[in-house]
């Protein structure tokens, strides 16, 4: 009897080979990450090597047994070129996947983290924004979709909608006035007033026009600590794409990365 098959779409993940030639998969999918054994992926003969790499965004078709999904048969519909040919783009690139799979549930709706991942890669890969930008706005509305979105639409302490000397605090997670911070046992990661938009936009903006604002250098930087130290405070644990990514900017400081593309202004605007 012929098993029943299942055709989904959806990006790889973490591909990890295993046996002779086999690869075991993790795609994300709209309807959350699933594991995948894809049988004799590696060998010179198989036709669904190409939609089985990290980041590849293919459609899938699936057969079960025994519990376990099996690859039966692949077709690629992307591979982000513009990502895989640039060694800083795709070390980026593979920290937003360890990430996006560290947070993504199984079998719970994931559409939007599915089109927050393939978006950034278009981001980077095509458009050429920032990648500081590109990283910190991902990695904020990331957390968001996932159920760590911290409380930034005002001080979460006195109300203020526009804080005093703004900060994030990433134990709490709140945005806080640095005053009603003061002596309390969070962390306080400082914004100016164009990264508090910027991080408030990355949180509640339009979710095609994510990556297209505008930020002065400064404020990106604040922007990127603020968001990075959020994500390993709140996740407690690190990532070693997120190393690699940053050993190759060793003089780089605490955010690890050229800005490349404009990041010209000193507000916070999209478009």
């Amino acid at each position: 009897m012929a098993r029943e098959r299942t055709v989904v779409k959806g990006i790889v993940l973490r591909a990890v080979d295993t046996k002779e030639s086999d690869r075991i998969l993790t795609i994300l999918t709209p309807h959350g990450k699933l594991p995948v054994v894809a049988k004799r992926a590696r060998s010179r003969k198989s036709r669904v090597t190409a939609c089985t790499q990290l980041l590849a965004y293919a459609e899938f078709t699936l057969s079960e047994s025994h519990g376990w999904q099996y690859l039966a048969e692949g077709s690629t519909l992307e591979l982000f070129d513009g990502v895989r040919q640039d060694i800083e783009l795709l070390s980026l690139a593979s920290y937003f996947a360890e990430l996006t799979e560290a947070v993504a549930p199984e079998n719970v709706e994931s559409g939007e983290v599915l089109s927050l991942l393939l978006n950034a890669l278009y981001a980077l890969g095509t458009l050429k924004r920032p990648q500081a930008q590109v990283k910190a706005a991902f990695e904020l509305r990331l957390m968001g979709l996932t159920g760590f979105e911290p409380l930034a639409d005002a001080c979460a302490c006195c109300g203020n909608p526009e804080p005093e000397e703004p900060a994030l605090d990433v134990r709490e997670g709140i945005v806080c006035c640095k005053r009603c911070g003061r002596g309390g046992r969070g962390l306080l990661m400082p914004l100016s007033a164009g990264a508090l938009a910027a991080l408030r936009w990355s949180l509640y903006g339009e979710a095609k026009r994510l990556y297209s604002f505008s930020l002065a250098e400064p404020d990106l930087k604040e922007l990127g600590d603020a968001a990075e130290t959020y994500v390993h405070t709140t996740l407690e644990r690190g990532f070693g794409t997120l190393d690699f990514y940053k050993g190759l900017f060793p003089s780089a400081g605490t955010d690890g990365m050229r800005s490349r593309g404009n990041a010209a202004g000193s507000d916070c605007r999209g478009g």
